[in-house]
């Protein structure tokens, strides 16, 4: 009799528990709990496949809590995105090599993860005075654009310091203008400003510079600042000057306007003959009918 009613007793608990859950009753505390951490990852991915871009490249801004840590006015504090397989990496040339390492995350936990710490490159930038200068780069890891995170700088003084940094106005680079505008003008005689970079950054030459397309072949006149240069290597082929009094003068051909011409000079102002290797670069923008 004691086990009938006891059976009796547990079907009603169970029936009455049931009826209060449908009318509303409360759930478990542990149940409530999974349900919000289930939504939060939701959100949490959702607001990171919203941030997401479609693989390619861009150009943006980086924009930071500091006027100490930027990126240089050369790239007018922009850099460039590259998306591929769904991962984001942003590479920015800073204002300085004053900053060798960075860190995603705090500062305070840098130093025990130094296989986490960002390495720099060696970037060259140029002004708009037409001067150049060797700066660190970083390619940083991001997970969403227009976004706030922590990057820890590592300058040359050894401390670590926190900074708040974004990637924004994500834009794609247009390649299809950029094929538009390198494309070989019409057969002529023109003028075209042309920048030089690298070596130690004493060496000029004059610009504009004289610039003939015949057959679709572009030819540059190149004149040194110098008239020490005793001959230049193209993409192996080598050009002797074309003067023998004054500064070095030379005839060498141009692959493509808007596109860094890789070439070597081989200068004996020095003690022995040294090969420097420089880029030169032909702006379309400013390409005029010689007179």
């Amino acid at each position: 009799m004691r086990c009938k009613q006891f059976i009796i007793v547990s079907l009603a608990g169970v029936v009455l528990a049931a009826s209060l859950a449908g009318c509303g009753g409360a759930v478990p505390a542990s149940s409530a709990v999974a349900s919000s951490v289930a939504a939060s990852s939701v959100v949490a991915s959702s607001a990171v496949a919203e941030a997401a871009l479609p693989d390619g490249v861009y150009t943006a801004d980086f924009e930071t809590d500091s006027s100490m840590f930027h990126a240089s006015e050369a790239v007018d504090g922009m850099g460039t995105l590259t998306v591929e397989n769904g991962v984001m990496t942003f590479h920015v040339s800073l204002q300085s090599q004053k900053i060798v390492n960075l860190y995603l995350g705090m500062a305070a936990d840098a130093p025990d993860h130094e296989s986490d710490w960002l390495q720099p490159t060696v970037d060259t930038v140029t002004y708009s005075d037409g001067t150049s200068d060797e700066v660190y780069g970083f390619d940083i890891p991001v997970q969403a654009v227009d976004t706030d995170f922590q990057l820890a700088i590592l300058g040359t003084k050894g401390t670590w310091y926190d900074h708040t940094v974004s990637v924004r106005n994500a834009e794609p680079k247009n390649e299809d203008a950029a094929a538009e505008t390198a494309a070989v003008p019409a057969d002529g005689s023109y003028t075209c400003a042309v920048t030089l970079e690298g070596g130690s950054g004493r060496a000029t030459v004059e610009s504009p510079a004289a610039l003939t397309v015949a057959d679709g072949t572009m030819t540059a006149v190149i004149v040194w600042s110098s008239p020490n240069y005793d001959y230049m290597l193209i993409d192996g082929e080598k050009y002797l000057p074309t003067n023998t009094e004054g500064n070095s003068t030379f005839e060498i051909p141009v692959a493509a306007l808007d596109t860094a011409l890789a070439v070597t000079a081989d200068t004996v102002a020095m003690s022995t003959p040294h090969e420097i290797d420089y880029t030169l670069t032909f702006d379309s923008a400013t390409l005029t009918p010689a007179e």
